[in-house]
Formats: C-alpha cells, sequence, structure tokens
C-alpha cells in the first residue's frame, strides 16, 4: 500500500459506543483542537513564548519519530513512501499540504520544502493569542522534523520561514540538515535541543534579560532626551511644562487615587494613564482601555459590565466585562465627558462599591480596579450645565492632571519628531534619518491644532514623500509648509530684520509665491515688497 492509497475510514478502528479507538494499529484518542489552543495559551503565559515554543517542537518532534519508527516495523511500505508523512498529516486533521518537494540532489536546495494550508496551531494561536510576530506552527515543525529524521537516518530540521499565523498568505517550511543550514539554523537549534530543567531556565532567564533590553532601547528612543533631560517612561518632557506633569503623575502613581486626565484630543492623555500605570503597585496587572466616545450606549454598557448567556439577542454565551477584566490593575475611561447619564449612574456604583453586575444577571462581582479618566471637556462647566454627575466627577476627580497641548511646549516638538520619524522610517523600509534645517524650522512655527498625533501623521508623510535621508520641507503636508510663525514664540531676543525677513518669506510660500497677494495681506506696497526680497536674494535667505 502507498501512501495515496490511505484513507481515514480504514485506518481508524473504533466501537461506536465509546472507549479505546486505534490509528494504524496505535492506540488514538479525540481531543479538542480549542484545548490543545488553551494549553499553548497557558504555557505561553506561565513559562514565556520561548519556553513553549521549545516544549511544543520537542513534543511534536517526538511524535513524528514514534510515527516513523511504527510504520516502519509495522508498514515497510508506507515508510518507504516519502509522501506518507504529510498525509497522516492530513488524515489526523493537523494540516492540509500541498506541493512537498524533495531534492534531486542539489546541495543548495533543501531537502524538503512543503506548503502548509488550514494549519491547526496558525488557527488556535490567532484565535486564542491574536497575531504572532513569528511563526506559530511549533508541534507540526517538529513532527516534519523527527519523521524525517528517522526516514533519512540523519538529523534533518525544518524551519517555517512564512506562516499565516504571523500574516503570511501561506506557511512555508524547508527541511535541511544541520551542515546545509549553517549558522542560520543557530537561532533555531534551542527549540529541538533536549536540555536539562536547569539549562531550560537558564534559557529562560537569558531570553528574559534579552527582552528587558530590547525593551530599555525602545524607552530610550522613545523619551529622545537629550544628555541634560531625564527619562520618563516612553514620555518626552524637555519642556518645562511636561515635565511638571510627568512629575505630578510620577507622586499620583504611588497612591490608588482615582485621576482625571484633561488636555485637547491627540495632547498624549492615555500616555499619561498608562505612566500612571506603569509605575504603580499594579504595573504587573492588565490596563485596559476604554474608548467611551466610539461605543453606543447599549454596547458601552456590555463591553464595561459584560452580559450573560441570553441577556439580548445575540448573547450565545457569558461574556467578562472590561472592568472585571481590569481586575486588581487599571481602568482606562477615555472620553469620559461622552458618557450618558444613565451610564453614569452605573458608573458612580462601580466605584463606590466597587463591585460589577453583568448584563442580564443578578449576582454582584467584586472587582478591584483603580480608575483613570479622560476628556478634552471642562467636566466643571459639564457639571453646570446638568450633563455630568456632580457626584461622579469629584469621585472621579480625586486628582486632576492637565496635559499642555503641543503649541505650549515647544522644546518637546523636535524631540518627538525624530521619535516618529524613525518608527516610520523603520515601518517603511526607508532610511531617513533625519530632518533639513528648513523642515525643523517649519516644524516648530507651526501651531499644532492636532497635537501629538497631528505631528505623528505628518511625519509619516515626510517618510512617504522623502527621496533623501533627510525629510525636506517639501515633504511636509501642504498646511504645514505655508503656515507662517506663530506670535508668541520667543526662544531669545532677536534682531528685528530676522524676524520680519521669516515672517515676510514665510507669507511668500502661503500665498504660493503670489507677490501681489502676499503685499496685500502684509498691507506693504508691492514695490517695497520687491525691495526686501531683492536684499534678502542678495543676502543668500532666497536660495
Amino acid at each position: 500500500m502507498q501512501s495515496a492509497d490511505l484513507d481515514l475510514r480504514e485506518l481508524l478502528s473504533f466501537r461506536p459506543d465509546g472507549g479505546t479507538m486505534f490509528f494504524m494499529g496505535r492506540r488514538a484518542i479525540i481531543f479538542d483542537a480549542i484545548a490543545l489552543g488553551l494549553l499553548r495559551k497557558e504555557l505561553i503565559g506561565s513559562l514565556g513564548m520561548a519556553a513553549a515554543r521549545s516544549i511544543l517542537t520537542r513534543f511534536g518532534y517526538a511524535h513524528g519519530r514514534m510515527t516513523a519508527e511504527s510504520l516502519k516495523l509495522e508498514f515497510p511500505d508506507l515508510f518507504a513512501d516519502s509522501w506518507t508523512g504529510p498525509k497522516l498529516h492530513m488524515l489526523q486533521g493537523m494540516v492540509r499540504v500541498e506541493e512537498n518537494k524533495r531534492s534531486d540532489g542539489n546541495e543548495d536546495e533543501p531537502l524538503v520544502q512543503s506548503f502548509w494550508y488550514d494549519s491547526y496551531e496558525v488557527e488556535q494561536h490567532l484565535l486564542h493569542l491574536g497575531l504572532s510576530e513569528e511563526s506559530v506552527c511549533w508541534t507540526l515543525t517538529g513532527f516534519a522534523s523527527g519523521y524525517v529524521s528517522y526516514w533519512r537516518g540523519e538529523k534533518v530540521y525544518f524551519i517555517e520561514d512564512r506562516c499565516c499565523g504571523k500574516g503570511d498568505a501561506v506557511c512555508h517550511v524547508e527541511g535541511r540538515t544541520r551542515e546545509q543550514w549553517g549558522e542560520a539554523l543557530e537561532p533555531y537549534l534551542p527549540y529541538f535541543e533536549s536540555e536539562s530543567g536547569d539549562e531550560v531556565f537558564q534559557n529562560l532567564a537569558k531570553a528574559l534579560r534579552e527582552t528587558e533590553e530590547r525593551l530599555k532601547k525602545q524607552r530610550r528612543q522613545m523619551s529622545c532626551l537629550s544628555a541634560g533631560g531625564e527619562e520618563f517612561g516612553c514620555i518626552t518632557a524637555r519642556s518645562s511644562a511636561m515635565r511638571q506633569v510627568v512629575e505630578l503623575t510620577l507622586r499620583i502613581a504611588r497612591v490608588d487615587s482615582s485621576v482625571i486626565v484633561t488636555g485637547e484630543s491627540g495632547a498624549g492623555k492615555e500616555r499619561i494613564a498608562r505612566l500612571i500605570h506603569e509605575e504603580s503597585a499594579r504595573s504587573g496587572r492588565p490596563f485596559v482601555a476604554v474608548n467611551c466616545g466610539a461605543l453606543t450606549e447599549t454596547l458601552l454598557e456590555s463591553e464595561l459590565f459584560g452580559h450573560a448567556k441570553g441577556a439580548f439577542t445575540g448573547a450565545d454565551r457569558d461574556k467578562m466585562g472590561l472592568i472585571e477584566a481590569a481586575h486588581g490593575g487599571t481602568l482606562f475611561l477615555d472620553e469620559i465627558g461622552e458618557v450618558s447619564q444613565s451610564m453614569q449612574v452605573k458608573l458612580l456604583r462601580v466605584l463606590q462599591e466597587r463591585e460589577v453586575r453583568r448584563v442580564g444577571e443578578n449576582k454582584s462581582r467584586q472587582v478591584d480596579i483603580r480608575v483613570v479618566a479622560a476628556t478634552n471637556r471642562n467636566l466643571s462647566d459639564e457639571v453646570s450645565k446638568g450633563n455630568f454627575r456632580r457626584d461622579l466627577y469629584y469621585r472621579l476627580r480625586v486628582i486632576e492632571v492637565r496635559v499642555p497641548p503641543l503649541r505650549e511646549r515647544n522644546e518637546d516638538i523636535l524631540p518627538l519628531a525624530r521619535i516618529f520619524l524613525e518608527q516610520a522610517s523603520r515601518r517603511a523600509g526607508r532610511k531617513v534619518t533625519g530632518f533639513t534645517t528648513k523642515a525643523a524650522d517649519q516644524l516648530l512655527r507651526y501651531s499644532w491644532p492636532g497635537n501629538v498625533r497631528e505631528l505623528q501623521n505628518a511625519v509619516e508623510h515626510a517618510v512617504a514623500l522623502c527621496l533623501d535621508t533627510r525629510a525636506d520641507l517639501e515633504d511636509l503636508p501642504e498646511e504645514l509648509r505655508s503656515a507662517l510663525p506663530r506670535a508668541g514664540i520667543v526662544e531669545s531676543v532677536r534682531p528685528l530684520e530676522e524676524v520680519e525677513r521669516e515672517y515676510i518669506l514665510a507669507a511668500l510660500r502661503a500665498t504660493g509665491n503670489n507677490k501681489a497677494r502676499t503685499a496685500a495681506e502684509l498691507n506693504i506696497g508691492v514695490a517695497t515688497l520687491y525691495r526686501k526680497l531683492a536684499d534678502y536674494e542678495k543676502q543668500g535667505f532666497m536660495a
């Protein structure tokens, strides 16, 4: 019999009323894929990604090798057929294999390469853990490695270079010997090699240290402070206004009081809320953010409080709410000023009683949370108008932190812009390393009505259009290129002639180089304008 003749109905024997069952003469069990997904999630949550991958890869390797040994003993014809391994994978419901190619003896080609579809590991990883940064078919590559290693009589390692679990269109694996892989195998060997318990935990400690170093590096990049500055998590605080905010935030983090963070949209309120959480005793617990303005009242209630099965149409199962999910940690209620009066009453009860009741249930559940709320509204005015409950306002506003808009912290603009430049360049695969002087000056001139969020978008725009290694004035968005110097921004006393020149040239850019319109806007004669422009050109300012 060859692999093409394999049929699940002939290989699987069982009693219809239950009990033991056998697959190709070996005892088998039916196991729910979701349960395996939960096992994976538990392993990752308890031991970390590296240790979980090692365990599941070696489990798959042992399974593959034992399968090959059994085949050789019981079904030698099937063992000789190179397609048997992939066929067994498919019959057992693990994955669908297509284009299983074998090497024709070319040393530069892999011994085996396959395209995999409908991997159960991809399905379960996405279901329980979401999109991954690395390949996730760990037991499957382990099985293939163990099976082919026994089949060939030498160690063969399968590596998955494309995986649907990390966003690729298809899963693709290659199998090579250690010599064929060379140095490319080194990062993957720990997942295959058997280790003692001490070695496992040593490797775990090493992986944790490396992760901590990467996090520290990212925090340093995000802070982007000068040598004389300080680092506050991922917040740039070169300006005195922002330093005061951060210093207040660090003091707040030591206590467990409720906080309201106020400020304009895009100013960085959520970042302050996260800093409160990260510097608090709750940092090891969840930080759950809810945008109250993005959901209707009905959806918001279900999201916050959860619901019981059958509570309303479509509630086909019990669901934990976000308040419960934040137990032990911090609940961040963004845009709290958008919440309706009836929802305000329910939130007040949670804050007072520290308990939550799911929609459709009669019992209450105790919760231990710290609440940080944020709004771009003046809640005091909203209370006076009757739009926001006074009791809830004072319950939330034990401490208030005001995040200044970007126009009030001019010193933070360029450090933030450089952070966003580095991030956007990395995402786009570009090598844009900085700004030209003209572009940097224009960033400082603009008033930034959209605050930090607008700055981030402007920098991403510049990276997309940049043709050189430095973003220039012409790469910035149109409204930014034509911005006039801001009134009131005085970093140092400068000659009036210099200030006048900058303003006239900025006005000229804003009118699209229309000199007649520029003169009219500046309320000066056209001849006067031409004379001044001629002087600027002689001085080298019109290049």
